[in-house]
């Protein structure tokens, strides 16, 4: 629902007081259990874009991924910083660089924390050992969080931070995955992360960003052509397949 669906809705005269938006992992607080299950379930079918979900007492009877590992159970924190195309201006320090990663049928990866719940892009922090090379950072933290080996990245635009007293710019890359390896736990979080393929706009409304993705998603969608991909077709959210056997593993 974008904002100008939500300012035009109209109530009916009598039941329906008022009418507000809620964070999905605070429904709990507002609905009974069941009805609080029956929204999230609900949310994560829409995410799914699969049509709706087939419910007994809240709980769907074949559930998702999405469902198995009870996203959107952890409220979100919002990110919806303006988008920016251009070069990382001079004297506004890159903080963090996240990555679109591709599958070779257009689709792109989100991690999904095991223990939380929380979806995120794979991508992180700028270290001293990156040199101040943000792409390097992405290369890095793929590896570290998803076992993910990436093409060389895209660079896309970034996210100005305007919010806090210092201002800093979050990049964006693209890059396709060029192979992965079983997931482990990252030692910085201790977090291991389920990996999910999904479009681009899933990852959009899994993240809640509203009409602020528009931009962001055009530049997606341009470097997924530059890399010669299709456009993928909304479906479920799916698990990254077992890697392939090498050569060399079968040797042994």
């Amino acid at each position: 629902m974008t904002e100008d669906d939500f300012i035009h809705i109209r109530l009916p005269g009598r039941e329906v007081t008022g009418i507000r938006r809620v964070e999905p992992a605070l429904l709990p607080r507002h609905l009974s259990p069941g009805n609080a299950r029956r929204a999230l379930a609900a949310v994560r079918a829409r995410i799914n874009g699969t049509g709706p979900a087939v419910l007994e007492d809240g709980h769907p009877l074949a559930p998702t991924r999405l469902d198995d590992l009870q996203v959107l159970r952890t409220p979100r924190k919002p990110q919806l910083w303006p988008w920016r195309t251009g070069p990382v201006p001079a004297g506004l320090p890159v903080k963090q660089a996240w990555g679109w990663l591709f599958s070779e049928e257009g689709r792109v990866l989100v991690l999904i924390g095991q223990d939380s719940g929380s979806a995120c892009l794979p991508g992180g922090r700028v270290e001293p050992a990156d040199y101040g090379d943000p792409a390097r950072t992405l290369r890095r933290e793929v590896w570290e969080e998803a076992q993910v080996h990436i093409s060389d990245p895209l660079y896309l635009g970034y996210l100005h931070d305007d919010t806090s007293s210092r201002h800093c710019a979050r990049a964006r890359y693209a890059a396709q995955i060029t192979g992965w390896e079983p997931p482990t736990r990252e030692e910085a979080t201790g977090q291991t992360y389920a990996r999910l393929l999904a479009t681009p706009e899933q990852v959009a409304q899994l993240f809640g960003w509203g009409d602020e993705a528009a931009f962001q998603l055009a530049a997606v969608h341009s470097a997924r052509e530059k890399l010669g991909l299709p456009a993928p077709a909304r479906q479920l959210l799916t698990e990254l397949p077992p890697p392939q056997p090498t050569e060399a593993s079968l040797v042994r």
